[in-house]
């Protein structure tokens, strides 16, 4: 590649691209759940179809997220960065004009592959941060996974109330938009490249396995976990992962490598991933409909939806707040004590939501400790991944650990749903018995969590650091090189 030297950007000027990105995605995630009736009235479709708006999202999140990555991994961070941008606006776009419910689902595909801004900002970080910083951005850009999806709920209300349902979407439109354009004019392209093409048929089974999985795994509250249709999608997805698998340990140039996905270093992160997945969608997704029950039943708030927006509120805050400060915390104890710590403070928050929720102040104090907890646990899973492979492999690593996340939000939502709805009263209002067992069985999650968390190997402060700082250039005070260290 030679020693040709190209003038970089300020890390700080990507890095701040970068985090509107990732947040800009993270608020499309939850912008919509606290406003789907009104969505539906919107459109003119009922409950049941305007959830398609949520479904659709996450399964093409599900699908892009990883393949983005490793197509950034092969052509240029930076190229697809960009697309993913503005995949994101233009589904925006379409999604504050749409006349009807199916344009909307078909809005909510295209902004899915936003999910790429996940593992490609990932990247970019590793390639462009100074080493000294690298732990601290990884964590404040993973902990606005949490942050955004805590902040879509908060937004929701007043964005609908004061503006119109459209500007759920022409706010995103216009951030993302220029967050493209500034991305073309600053954000410095990717050094490290992985050699070969992207394999087309493993990208293809693998969206097919995760379309059955997340497909059958999300309608199955409505369905019914024992109809044939979540049956078959289920077994068809162990089928189609099985084969996938099998076909990536074959292939010359692999989408995922497997090799890698099986080192310990690797898998247990992501196992954590998928845990803390299933307890904050869930949590994230119920607690406001906690908080808007009725005082009729004898435990709601009966909060308003910019009401219980704001009782959400010290839950994003908390998550912002750990990414801030967990990577030199994580530098000193060790990533791993982190997380285990984060995984217990959030279970303690799952409980007390659980069993005490008559009053606000009551409320306050479990939705902190929760945001706290998650917040914890999503700053430092990023970092932990990245540690753990090679540059070149950043951005496929971190898409898969982003999108086992997903997974796990999926079946969390999908269980947290059964349960609740198992505890109807005449009226279709959920008993309170189901939302105690419903966050019990979340913080029950969160226990596992810790308990995963333990399986990651120790790092001490100074080796996590040095494993961050494998970086493949040579930094001068001015340029980086594409000179491999």
């Amino acid at each position: 590649m030679g020693g040709t030297t190209e003038r970089r950007t300020h890390h700080w000027v990507t890095f701040a691209v970068l985090a509107v990105a990732v947040g800009s995605f993270a608020l499309m995630q939850s912008l919509t759940v606290p406003v789907l009736p009104r969505i539906a009235t919107e459109l003119d479709t009922d409950q049941s179809t305007v959830t398609w708006v949520l479904t659709a999202y996450l399964l093409s999140a599900s699908v892009f997220t990883p393949i983005l990555g490793r197509v950034g991994d092969a052509v240029g961070k930076k190229r697809m960065l960009v697309v993913s941008l503005l995949m994101l606006s233009l589904g925006s776009l379409v999604a504050a004009l749409a006349p009807t419910i199916e344009v909307m689902v078909a809005a909510r595909v295209v902004q899915g592959a936003g999910g790429g801004v996940f593992p490609l900002a990932f990247g970019i970080i590793r390639d462009e941060m100074p080493h000294r910083r690298l732990s601290s951005a990884l964590s404040v850009i993973s902990s606005l996974g949490a942050v955004g999806f805590g902040a879509g709920i908060v937004l929701a209300g007043p964005l609908v109330n004061g503006l119109g349902y459209a500007w759920l979407f022409w706010a995103p439109m216009i951030v993302t938009a220029v967050a493209a354009l500034v991305a073309v004019l600053v954000v410095p392209e990717s050094p490290v490249r992985t050699p070969g093409r992207v394999p087309v048929i493993p990208a293809l089974l693998l969206s097919a396995w995760l379309v059955c999985l997340l497909l059958g795994v999300s309608q199955a509250p409505r369905w019914g976990w024992a109809s044939p249709e979540v049956i078959g999608l289920l077994v068809a997805a162990a089928v189609l992962v099985v084969v996938w698998v099998r076909l990536e340990l074959r292939v010359p140039v692999p989408l995922v490598d497997m090799r890698m996905m099986s080192r310990r270093a690797v898998w247990a992160p992501n196992l954590v991933a998928l845990l803390v997945g299933v307890a904050m969608y869930a949590s994230f997704g119920f607690l406001p409909q906690l908080l808007q029950t009725p005082t009729s039943s004898g435990y709601g708030l009966g909060a308003s939806v910019e009401e219980s927006g704001y009782l959400m509120l010290p839950m994003a805050i908390a998550s912002f707040l750990m990414g801030l400060v967990i990577g030199p915390i994580a530098r000193v104890i060790g990533p791993r004590t982190v997380v285990i710590v984060g995984s217990l403070t959030g279970a303690i928050g799952l409980v007390v939501i659980a069993v005490a929720h008559s009053t606000t102040g009551e409320v306050v104090v479990g939705i902190t400790l929760t945001g706290l907890g998650i917040g914890i646990v999503f700053a430092s899973l990023a970092g932990l991944v990245v540690a753990a492979v090679s540059p070149e492999q950043t951005g496929v690593a971190s898409g898969m650990n982003a999108n086992i996340r997903t997974i796990g939000g999926a079946v969390g939502s999908a269980v947290m749903s059964t349960i609740v709805t198992a505890h109807l009263t005449a009226d279709d209002l959920p008993r309170e018995a189901g939302y105690t067992t419903g966050f019990t069985v979340l913080a029950g999650v969160m226990v596992l969590c810790a308990v995963a968390s333990a399986l990651i190997p120790r790092l001490t402060g100074r080796r996590y650091e040095g494993e961050l700082e494998r970086a493949p250039l040579h930094v001068t005070p001015t340029s980086r090189t594409s000179v491999p260290a």
